[in-house]
């Protein structure tokens, strides 16, 4: 299945994409009361861009530019956007290690705190 083909209300979503960027991690308060880690991040393939939402391990293990291969997701609606989710009984699971940063906006083009203008 491709990125393109993705609508919300889509389920049984089997797909395997590039993540391109994921955001640092916040802490999240369930309604139930619970506290959780979540990280935004956005995966592509060749025919367009999703964004995906990374609970608890998923966090860790998945970074900008890894492989990965989603098996029973289903794409639901954030704020009029489609986004792809695992939830309960899907799955995310890397499939090719990439060499990118763990975080998006590295800020390569600003000089450091040590470095003087």
């Amino acid at each position: 299945m491709n990125i393109s083909e993705l609508k919300a209300g889509a389920t049984g979503v089997e797909l395997e994409a590039e993540v391109s960027e994921k955001d640092e991690p916040r802490e999240v308060i369930t309604k139930y009361g619970k506290r959780l880690n979540v990280a935004n991040a956005v995966l592509k393939d060749d025919t367009g861009t999703i964004a995906i939402s990374l609970w608890g391990n998923d966090i860790a293990n998945v970074n900008v530019g890894d492989k990965v291969k989603i098996t029973n997701g289903y794409v639901g609606e954030f704020r009029g956007t489609p986004q792809l989710s695992t939830g309960k009984y899907g799955k995310i699971e890397v499939i090719g290690k990439g060499s990118g940063p763990s975080a998006k906006a590295s800020d390569d083009e600003e000089p450091s705190e040590d470095e003087e203008m």
